[in-house]
């Protein structure tokens, strides 16, 4: 084993974190490896939401140019970050366990939840669902790494923001001040880290087979079908929760308008051997049920 894999990674804070753990996991196999960090687009640029940007896979499409540059050989990504279709020559060769999928709320006091208040967040399914719920709120566009919102939210006289529970978990930022989101669907893969290579690497791909974790590779995996059928990405508000209960697979999938008035969801359950197609169908069903005509007009609205 002596070749050197060099893990390709955005430079965050959180980023690293998940990088690290890759790197301890391929250690205590044998492994020789280098971490090497990248600033991505969507670390850069900070002063527009996501989907004005234009671009699909913002955070993971300079770790993927390093990878086909050959400049690494394999590369670390929070997994609801990762277009649906992968480069050509690159494939997913571990999905790790996931951790919390939940959504939370970081606030300075709830007071304002009986009221008028003031909501930041960059992610449009996270807006759309809170407007669902709380339509007279307001909603503010709040971008950059963990670290960077946390301190906006301070220096800002918002009432609170939303974060993935398992980011600030990972670095330890979690604070007190914190409640489950518990009615609010996750992005698809949330808390589920994801590790690419080149696919004819097959010395990567071996190593990185050993940190697959199979339950959440097929929970993940049916929620990115359901937003790859329903043709999101970051421009829809679209939320996907696949979980295994015994020997039953549990899914719950939203598609909203982006102001939050409209709600197509779908649940459904099915045996844990019969899952082929599961998160296709349910996109198909919400599909069915509006969702064609309402991905036209968030597609019309965004562009």
């Amino acid at each position: 084993m002596a070749e050197t894999i060099r893990i390709g990674t955005r430079d965050s804070e959180l980023a690293l974190w998940q990088a690290n753990t890759v790197q301890h996991h391929l250690k205590n196999l044998g492994y020789s490896t280098k971490l090497v960090p990248v600033k991505s687009t969507g670390d850069i640029v900070l002063d527009k939401p996501l989907y004005e940007l234009g671009i699909t896979g913002i955070f993971t499409k300079t770790l993927d140019i390093a990878m086909l540059n050959n400049d690494i050989d394999i590369a670390v990504h929070s997994m609801k970050d990762v277009p649906t279709a992968l480069p050509e020559g690159i494939v997913e060769a571990a999905v790790l366990e996931r951790a919390n999928a939940k959504d939370i709320l970081v606030h300075k006091g709830l007071d304002f939840l009986e009221g008028n208040g003031t909501i930041a967040t960059g992610s449009l399914r996270r807006k759309a669902q809170w407007l669902n719920r709380y339509p007279e709120h307001t909603v503010v566009d709040l971008r950059g790494n963990v670290n960077t919102r946390m301190q906006k939210l301070e220096n800002n006289d918002w009432n609170a923001a939303i974060f993935a529970a398992a980011g600030l978990e990972r670095i330890h930022l979690k604070p007190q001040n914190y409640i489950d989101l518990d009615w609010m669907i996750p992005a698809p893969a949330q808390g589920a880290m994801l590790v690419v290579a080149k696919e004819e690497d097959n010395y990567c791909r071996e190593a990185l087979s050993h940190l697959n974790h199979e339950a959440s590779e097929i929970c993940v995996h049916i929620e990115r079908e359901f937003l790859r059928t329903l043709e999101g990405g970051c421009t829809a508000p679209i939320g996907a929760l696949a979980e295994i209960k015994k020997d039953m697979i549990y899914f719950t999938g939203t598609l909203f308008s982006l102001n939050g008035n409209h709600k197509i969801e779908v649940r459904k359950k099915i045996k844990f051997d019969n899952c082929k197609d599961f998160g296709k169908n349910c996109a198909q069903e919400v599909l069915h049920n509006g969702g064609r005509e309402l991905m036209k007009e968030i597609k019309s609205e965004i562009e």
